[in-house]
């Protein structure tokens, strides 16, 4: 250091005519600064350390100097290690007293400080990534507590549904970068937060949202089917309309993280039928196919019929016929004039597109025709038949028998018959049948009045019925069930169960049955063998129709199984060990086993289902019996466990009290099963106990207890001798 030597010069007073020059020195800041002063009347030095000597000064200590002269008679010489030490003037005292940088020395602020160099003093502060603790800022580490702890911000918040991309450490300064989970978005997507220089991590702002995709969009030519999820992933799926298909494959529309949904690339195209091979037979039915392409179940037909009779004053014949049918060849039979040029145009309907066939025909006159009672039946709609005459005179009327036979191969029973006269004079009359579902019929039409009586046998299969035929279906005693059949009375029905039962407390247990039953009844009753203590679901559904009903069913618990002891006869000798089994669940959860004590008197005449035996402790006479111990059915190996009469230890909240000598009593096993607030017991008598004694522990107790005063009794004769 060029100048160790600081001075402070506040003020100049006059007093008396003398001017008084105050200054203060750090003496140890000087590195061992001596002083030699040579005073004068008018020159006198004050010491601010009050009466310390300057060679005792502390380090840190001031010292104040006074110079008082009006004319200076005497020299005053300071003498500094460094410097020169010849001092003339206050001008030159001042250009000597200049500050010292205590900051130079390293480590003076202790670790994370930053020392700051003050006039005559210095300061510490923390440095950037450190904060004070235990004292104030700025501090001086001679005389404050304060030291600087690097910023830790500890563990970063968390983001509902956001989790932490990479590493990170807690200083200041750091960051950490957060992302949604998968099915979580955010919008504005800001996803960084910093350590900052308060110790804490700036709150995230990032706001995770589930990704909702909305509604799915709308396809052209398509129909949403089924049930879809707007979450992330969520699957919509396309049926394309009638007369659509989607050669590509399934159309469907997935959720993406984006919150939208991602359209499929397949789309529905319009499917062209084309109709090929148009013929005429028998004078007045047409038969077409269709190309072999993939098209729906059902296609519906429009046919247009126009006609010009061949004497031109007769007038225009014109009808549109619809059919609908599954065939590939499909084929009807028209109610024509004789005699007439027909045109007949065949397209499918809408909104089913088609090339249109075209065909071109005459009929014959008259008295070409011959009625020769040939006909042929079509069905459609299920029940309903058209008659198509080959030939016949317009204008005749004629009379149709119909006999219908129907069986159900299910029911020995079962026969549907009816028969019926039908007259008309159309030539493709509709007849409608009333038939029952599930029914396979024999349909004879005959024509009345034709030379050769001709008949047509067709066969028809009734499909189930779609509305429901089981109405008003109850639960009763427990296993038994009824119900309304809506059906014609006293036919006979045959209706299939479906029975599946589980039981909570007993995972392995399943109990399922399938089975049928018959019955005319419109009110059907039927009782199930079904376990006790069990949840069923069953299903009944009549085999005419296609939908079942479901009715749930809990059977009580009953009786738990006897328990399963081992009986002992005890006279006046200790009792034995007694093994306790485990019993099986097969009537309902086991809840707990109980070791009943009693007067052998009392065996006659106890209830397995008394609930008033009451603990030992509780017990108000020797003529009363008491629990001895109660285990809870989980507490109970699997295998068996052992129980000491007597033992003297608590079970559950039972003591098991030593029998009392010479009384009779009888031990008893009682199973509880309890569930759905029903409560059921079982009891069997483990052994009897004529005049007891001590048990074989009790025995040993008392012989080693003997045997313990017999020894004291020795060592205290031997101690008197």
């Amino acid at each position: 250091m060029s100048v160790p030597l600081a001075m402070n010069m506040p003020h100049a007073s006059k007093e008396k005519g003398r001017r008084s020059v105050f200054a203060t020195m750090d003496l140890w800041g000087m590195g061992g600064l001596s002083v030699l002063i040579k005073m004068s009347a008018s020159l006198e030095p004050l010491l601010s350390v009050g009466t310390t000597h300057l060679a005792t000064t502390p380090p840190g200590a001031s010292i104040a100097f006074a110079w008082k002269d009006i004319e200076p008679q005497t020299t005053t010489r300071h003498s500094f290690p460094t410097m020169a030490p010849f001092v003339q003037s206050r001008r030159q005292a001042q250009e000597l007293i200049a500050d010292v940088d205590e900051c130079e020395v390293s480590g003076l602020c202790r670790h994370g400080g930053r020392c700051v160099n003050t006039h005559g003093s210095f300061e510490c502060y923390c440095m950037d990534g450190y904060l004070p603790r235990n004292g104030p800022e700025p501090f001086h580490p001679t005389t404050d507590t304060t030291s600087c702890t690097e910023i830790d911000c500890g563990t970063p918040l968390e983001v509902p549904n956001g989790y932490i991309i990479g590493n990170y450490t807690s200083r200041l300064g750091s960051q950490v970068r957060y992302a949604c989970r998968e099915g979580f978005f955010s919008v504005p997507e800001d996803t960084v937060s910093s350590c900052t220089a308060l110790g804490t991590w700036e709150s995230p702002k990032l706001h995770c949202q589930e990704i909702n995709c909305g509604n799915p969009p709308e396809m052209r030519h398509a129909i949403l089917v089924g049930n879809h999820s707007s979450r992330l992933g969520g699957v919509a799926r396309y049926v394309c309309q009638e007369g659509f298909e989607s050669p590509g494959g399934k159309i469907t529309s997935v959720c993406t993280e984006k919150g939208t949904w991602r359209e499929s690339t397949l789309t529905c195209t319009e499917i062209l039928t084309k109709i090929d091979d148009v013929s005429v037979f028998n004078d007045t039915c047409v038969r077409w196919q269709i190309n072999s392409g993939r098209i729906n179940p059902k296609i519906a037909y429009v046919i247009s019929i126009k006609g010009q009779r061949l004497d031109p004053m007769e007038s225009v014949h014109e009808e549109t016929v619809n059919l609908t049918t599954d065939s590939r060849t499909p084929e009807v039979c028209l109610a024509l004039y004789p005699g007439t040029n027909y045109t007949v145009n065949i397209s499918t309907a809408p909104p089913r597109r088609s090339v249109p066939a075209v065909i071109g025909f005459q009929t014959a006159e008259d008295d070409l025709l011959e009625d020769d009672g040939i006909f042929n039946i079509s069905i459609f709609n299920e029940t309903c038949l058209q008659l198509n005459r080959h030939s016949r005179k317009v204008g005749s009327e004629h009379m149709y028998q119909f006999t219908v036979l129907g069986q159900r191969w299910y029911l020995d029973n079962f026969c549907h018959a009816t028969s019926f006269n039908f007259t008309t004079w159309e030539r493709a009359p509709v007849v409608c049948l009333d038939l029952y579902p599930t029914t396979d019929y024999a349909v004879n039409v005959t024509l009345l009045g034709s030379p050769k009586g001709h008949s047509v046998q067709i066969t028809i299969a009734t499909p189930p019925a779609v509305k429901q035929t089981i109405s008003n279906i109850s639960g009763f005693n427990e296993t038994c069930l009824r119900w309304r059949s809506i059906k014609t009375a006293d036919m006979e029905e045959m209706y299939l169960f479906h029975i599946w039962g589980q039981r909570w407390y007993q995972k392995e247990f399943a109990q399922e049955m399938t089975f049928n039953i018959s019955s005319s009844s419109r009110d059907p009753e039927v009782c199930l063998d079904l376990h006790p203590g069990t949840d069923y679901n069953v299903s009944l559904r009549a085999l005419s129709s296609e939908l079942p009903v479901v009715i749930s069913l809990t059977t009580q618990i009953t009786e738990p199984p006897l328990p399963e002891v081992e009986f002992f006869t005890v006279h006046g000798g200790p009792l034995p060990r007694l093994r306790l089994r485990k019993a099986k669940e097969k009537n309902g959860p086991i809840s707990s086993y109980q070791v009943l004590v009693l007067p052998l008197a009392l065996q006659s005449t106890f209830s397995c289902d008394s609930e008033g035996t009451s603990s030992f402790f509780s017990n108000a006479s020797d003529a009363d019996g008491y629990v001895a111990a109660e285990l809870l059915a989980k507490d109970v190996p699997d295998d068996a466990m052992e129980i000491l009469i007597g033992d003297r230890l608590y079970y559950g909240e039972y003591y098991n009290a030593p029998l009392k000598r010479g009384n009779d009593y009888c031990i008893i096993l009682r199973i509880t099963s309890e569930w759905n607030k029903v409560r059921r017991h079982s009891c069997a008598v483990w052994a009897q106990v004529k005049d007891s004694s001590l048990t074989l522990l009790q025995m040993a107790g008392v012989g080693l207890g003997s045997m313990a005063v017999v020894i004291i009794l020795t060592f205290l004769s031997f101690s008197a001798v």
